[in-house]
């Protein structure tokens, strides 16, 4: 999704990119899409007032002071800032869509393409807890990168026999919510060691909506997931499910019928995941993978900026406007209908999510309340 961006020119660009992305209503695709459209943040936030003016919708972008406070106190706790386009900006994340357009990062670790995820219950038996940490060792071995989320039980198991050959936390709070609180040893060994990564501001404490964005992450940085022990109702399902919608294989270590942690990998499994029952299962299915570069999509630059494209956007959305109910329609049936280039439709869906005007839910979109 963040193919397309360059690096930041200076520090006011990075600044700015971090500023949008605290924006309301700009999430991480419509930053994708002010980025594509204007080259720059800096751009993008100049040209909001305007965007939002024409859609009769309203947005106050954060303020500057609000934003160097964020700086000020990442850089408290000796986190360091990663912005999309950054050298260091995960790769195989960039190209996944939803990526975060902005990483709070602590420790040393340098991220490579070659990292796989573990996950599993909190409440994990002791044969699960053995099974994670003997896939972590065994793939840390083989050269792999294990990255998971800092909780209880598979997650724990996976850091600790990971630190020696590449341990990456994704935390669902900010850089410096240590959670769960007896993860506190573990957390200075992998901030010494390892790597901790963070979408949010230092100090926000994770609330329960913030752990599906973090799996995102996980699953993001990751060539495959594999679930340890799960079940049905669980946020290591949600995992899998990121992963295999972001085109990354997914494995399931098999279980009891009788454990309820269980029923979740053996559904995973009845619904086509790979099998795990050790490292090489793994490593059979990557070993293609590994080391082999993904085909690149052929960038296509947006149309030049101009009175005109800006006059096709604005007829566009008013198009779109009109299209859009209280029935949820698909991103794609919209801009089939909208009689435009996807360039220009996808500006216009853009523009009218970030006006308030209409909201989407997994591509579908509906009038907002301020439309109803």
């Amino acid at each position: 999704m963040f193919d397309h961006i360059q690096p930041a020119r200076d520090q006011a660009e990075r600044i700015a990119r971090l500023r949008l992305s605290r924006t309301p209503r700009v999430g991480p695709v419509n930053f994708a899409q002010l980025m594509r459209r204007f080259g720059s943040a800096t751009r993008a936030l100049d040209e909001l007032p305007n965007l939002i003016r024409r859609n009769g919708g309203s947005l106050t972008p954060p303020d500057p002071a609000r934003v160097e406070a964020e700086m000020t106190r990442g850089e408290a706790v000796g986190a360091r800032l990663i912005v999309v386009g950054d050298a260091d900006y995960p790769a195989l994340l960039a190209q996944a869509d939803a990526a975060p357009p902005v990483l709070w990062a602590l420790g040393p670790l340098k991220i490579s393409r070659q990292c796989v995820a573990i996950v599993g219950a909190r409440n994990a038996s002791a044969a699960g807890q053995k099974m994670a940490q003997m896939l972590a060792h065994d793939l840390g071995q083989h050269g792999f990168q294990i990255a998971s989320g800092l909780a209880r039980g598979i997650d724990s198991r996976a850091h600790e026999m990971s630190l020696a050959t590449g341990s990456i936390a994704v935390l669902g709070g900010g850089i410096d919510d240590i959670y769960p609180p007896e993860n506190a040893d573990l957390y200075e060994r992998l901030r010494a060691d390892g790597l901790i990564l963070s979408e949010s501001p230092a100090g926000h404490r994770a609330q329960a909506q913030d752990f599906p964005r973090r799996n995102r992450i996980i699953s993001g940085l990751s060539l495959a997931t594999i679930v340890v022990e799960a079940e049905l109702r669980s946020g290591s399902l949600i995992t899998a499910r990121l992963a295999a919608e972001q085109n990354r294989e997914v494995f399931a270590v098999p279980g009891s019928p009788l454990d309820p942690r269980c029923r979740g990998t053996n559904d995973l499994l009845r619904q086509g995941a790979n099998l795990c029952e050790s490292a090489d299962d793994v490593l059979r299915v990557l070993e293609a993978q590994m080391g082999v570069e993904a085909p690149q999509t052929p960038y296509q630059p947006y149309p030049s900026p101009g009175a005109d494209l800006e006059a096709e956007i604005a007829r566009a959305a008013r198009t779109l406007l009109g299209l859009i109910s209280d029935t949820p329609t698909h991103r794609d049936d919209l801009l089939r209908l909208c009689d435009a280039s996807t360039f220009i439709g996808l500006a216009a869906l853009s523009e009218l999510e970030i006006s308030g005007r209409t909201q989407q839910s997994g591509g579908f979109y509906t009038r907002s309340a301020m439309q109803a």
